[in-house]
């Protein structure tokens, strides 16, 4: 006799699972992400008379150590994210926001990988024909890409065993469905099953598979968690929509730093790659204005300079307005509660904004005093120096703080042409002797002092 069907609610946010709903998931405590699901219980098949293998573990020593092989991708920008290019039989996913540039940058290096793979793009979302008139608009002609439109995952895994392509593009997870399963495409177990299926099919034939991932209204995958847990990789694309420049960001990998991005721009012919982003950050700098400075952030081993704009203005409301867009909030209202405090710049009457230039986040403490000497350069309305790299972390005292790798900020300013750079004075005692002669060092032991070098 068959067993009645069961239904049980599991959260979409963490994966944990309840027999009966609640707005509020007890585990992650997240509201409004229980979600029904029919489970029907599968019949057990007799084991009489079949042998159980039984089970082999390898010493450590006898496994071998060789590097793996990895896929060079034609664009050094996600080289760089992957940790030097797709690992063979390695699970990678990415995602972002709708339009942001998933699918064309996955279709761009079919060109390149085409050369040497044949490669199969999985699509649940568009036809045939739209994955080509995308791919004549980004001039893709290769001749080894193959293009499958199903979202049957079992039968796509079948497909995949048949042929055993080179590389497998899926897109997206949220699409595909496995039939034995009552839930509905999208769903917590079906992209978690689904997943784990493509995750055999790489791992037990040495396919390389990436997969797109939507994200939700906060910015974060859709379905469970465990899905970041299951791949090797996961990519997230970041940028504002009414920009063009896009960032492509490492949250995982198995097999390199999760340090490192990758800069792009959205042309009419594709994502273009970006090589020297701190040039482009802070190309169409004003010259001569007050309320800009320049700051540098290490994003992985790369430094990026950016330019961070400071407006001061008489309040015409009895509470002064902060406003901070790419620097944290709350790490501006104590910037300048210190300001007031330990340097004697008075803002209690004036509305403070700050910006940071193409959509950049500054989230490195290092950034601090690029912060404050904008604001304060507003408040006097008195320039910083075109030529003027700030760095340094500010404390509660007034005081700079050391910073790290200053010696590679220092030699990313003197590549794109500044003739000065202030310091902590802690990090003169660090510094490379090499860098002091070839441009300008200035140590600078609080808020004042830095300032008055800026001008």
């Amino acid at each position: 006799m068959a067993s009645k069907p069961k239904t049980v609610y599991i959260c979409s946010n963490c994966g944990y699972e309840t027999a009966k709903w609640g707005g509020r998931c007890p585990e992650c405590n997240e509201w409004n992400t229980l979600e029904e699901e029919v489970r029907t219980a599968a019949t057990k098949k007799s084991a009489a008379g079949t042998a159980m293998q039984p089970l082999a573990a390898q010493r450590i020593e006898e496994i071998s150590a060789e590097n793996e092989i990895r896929y060079h991708t034609g664009m050094a920008e996600l080289d760089r994210v992957l940790g030097g290019g797709i690992v063979d039989g390695s699970l990678v996913l990415l995602s972002g926001d709708p339009g942001i540039g998933k699918s064309t940058i996955l279709l761009q290096i079919c060109q390149y990988l085409g050369q040497t793979l044949e490669i199969l793009y999985v699509s649940g979302e568009e036809s045939a024909r739209q994955i080509k008139l995308r791919a004549n608009r980004l001039h893709v002609s290769t001749e080894h890409l193959r293009i499958l439109c199903q979202t049957d995952a079992e039968r796509i895994a079948e497909y995949i065993r048949t042929e055993r392509p080179g590389l497998v593009i899926v897109d997206s997870i949220q699409t595909m469905y496995l039939t034995e399963l009552t839930s509905s495409p999208g769903s917590v177990t079906q992209v978690r099953e689904c997943t784990n299926l493509f995750m055999h099919c790489a791992k037990d034939y040495g396919i390389p598979t990436l997969i797109v991932g939507h994200v939700n209204k906060d910015g974060n995958i859709a379905g469970p968690k465990v899905l970041e847990h299951i791949v090797d990789c996961v990519l997230y694309f970041e940028g504002e929509r009414h920009l063009s420049y896009r960032i492509l960001r490492a949250v995982k990998n198995r097999y390199g730093s999760t340090n490192e991005i990758g800069v792009f721009e959205m042309m009419d012919h594709g994502l273009v790659e970006v090589q020297n982003p701190s040039l482009m950050l802070i190309s169409g700098k004003p010259k001569n204005t007050a309320g800009t400075c320049i700051a540098c952030v290490m994003e992985g081993s790369r430094p990026i300079l950016a330019e961070v704009q400071g407006l001061v203005a008489a309040s015409n409301y009895g509470n002064a307005r902060r406003m901070a867009t790419g620097f944290d909030y709350n790490r501006m209202n104590m910037l300048l509660a210190v300001l007031e405090k330990r340097a004697g710049f008075f803002f209690g009457n004036s509305d403070a904004y700050i910006n940071v230039v193409d959509g950049l986040k500054l989230d490195e403490p290092a950034t601090d005093l690029s912060v404050a000497l904008a604001l304060i350069s507003s408040l006097q309305d008195t320039p910083i120096r075109d030529d003027t790299l700030a760095i340094g972390e500010i404390g509660l005292g007034g005081e700079l703080r050391a910073v790290s790798f200053c010696d590679q900020r220092v030699k990313e300013a003197e590549r794109l042409g500044f003739a000065r750079c202030i310091i902590p004075r802690h990090n003169m005692k660090t510094l490379a002797d090499g860098i002091k002669g070839n441009i300008e060092i200035v140590g600078a032991s609080n808020v004042n002092e830095a300032f008055h070098a800026a001008v």
